[in-house]
């Protein structure tokens, strides 16, 4: 049986209560625990905390919650402490694990892959430990110090002439897992020979530290895994991938994606509730100057009825804008010219405030010309 053991204190210095801190939309923490449960490696994912508030989010992203005593809650305690008294606490309740994994709560990148990864690489070995590990991104071998008066000293200046190629790479931990087989005893440290590294590339570790981190583990995040926290990321890459729809012309009607003041129609989603948008004028073979059509009605001088294929529409003058071609799905209808001079001319009344109201939004000879 296997427990994955996250700890989160709540006592954060440099970044208050950091484990719970809007990451991207959720709670830092929730990365590690939705991570360990989609896995199905653990029987149980457990966080261990001294906070009522972090116990209250971990469970509310499915992890169960057991809270430590004062003693193991302050900056001098370590993780393994915090794990033993875990384990313990487990055993007297008669819950035996073979394998223990200890995630960390700042760990947003954990990816399922390398939990399973190291896993599979501990239980078909002899070793006692595997954890996440990432190369260095400079020889360590040509690092140098500074001294009392200021001056740079290198640790070996033997190796200031050699090739960066020359020199063996090194790598750090990545301080995302650390997987463990239990009632083994090692006498190395935990980075010696009885540990298994799972070697993760440099852009899925990012230690969470101080808020010039978390800011960098936010952009990197945002940057790798822009449909976890953009919903309409994967329409927007969709509308990229659309073929161009050459001819269109003033007068057409398109059922159009998504887009600011853009969406689905009142009455359900999919494609057919897309929203239909009126051309106005043509700017080029690409983008065109558009007003939004809805299905339901609305009364008031921003809204102008028209008709189109038995249905009634309303115009939504105020959310008139320039639109790009490629948001269009397929072609609706055409309106006719005498209903489509008199929507411009509602059009004109609406971006024509009087003067005591602001300035003129488009002159009536510019709208003469759409």
């Amino acid at each position: 049986m296997n427990i994955a053991i996250i700890p989160a204190r709540c006592g954060s210095k440099r970044i208050p209560k950091k484990n719970i801190k809007e990451f991207c939309g959720k709670p830092l923490i929730a990365y590690s625990i939705e991570t360990a449960l989609n896995s199905k490696l653990f029987e149980k994912v457990l966080v261990s905390t001294d906070s009522d508030e972090i116990a209250t989010v971990a469970k509310h992203y499915g992890a169960e919650a057991q809270m430590r005593p004062v003693q193991l809650a302050d900056d001098f305690t370590n993780t393994g402490e915090v794990i033993d008294y875990v384990l313990q606490t487990l055993e007297k309740q008669g819950e035996l694990y073979e394998y223990v994994c200890t995630i960390y709560a700042t760990a947003p990148f954990l990816q399922e892959k390398y939990l399973e990864d190291g896993f599979v690489k501990l239980q078909n070995s002899d070793a006692i430990n595997a954890f996440s590990v990432t190369s260095m991104p400079f020889p360590i071998q040509r690092t140098f110090k500074i001294t009392k008066d200021e001056r740079c000293e290198m640790f070996d200046k033997s190796n200031f002439y050699k090739r960066s190629q020359d020199l063996e790479e090194a790598y750090q931990d990545a301080g995302q897992f650390y997987w463990s087989k239990r009632n083994c005893e090692s006498k190395d440290v935990f980075f010696g020979k009885d540990s298994i590294p799972v070697v993760l590339p440099r852009h899925l570790v990012q230690d969470i530290d101080t808020m010039e981190d978390f800011t960098r583990a936010e952009l990197m995040y945002k940057t790798l895994f822009p449909n976890n926290f953009d919903k309409w990321n994967v329409k927007k890459q969709q509308i990229q991938e659309n073929k161009q729809i050459l001819k269109f012309r003033e007068r057409d009607i398109f059922f159009m994606s998504i887009g600011q003041n853009i969406g689905y129609e009142t009455y359900g989603k999919g494609i057919e509730y897309l929203r239909p948008v009126l051309i106005v004028r043509k700017f080029n073979n690409r983008t065109f100057f558009g007003i939004p059509l809805s299905s339901k009605i609305k009364k008031g001088k921003y809204y102008f009825k028209i008709e189109f294929k038995d249905r009634v529409n309303i115009a939504l003058l105020s959310q008139a804008k320039v639109f790009d071609i490629k948001r269009a799905k397929y072609f609706v209808a055409e309106l006719n010219r005498e209903k489509f001079l008199e929507l411009k001319k509602e059009f004109t009344k609406v971006v024509n405030p009087s003067k005591k109201r602001g300035a003129v939004i488009l002159q009536k000879n510019e709208v003469d010309k759409l």
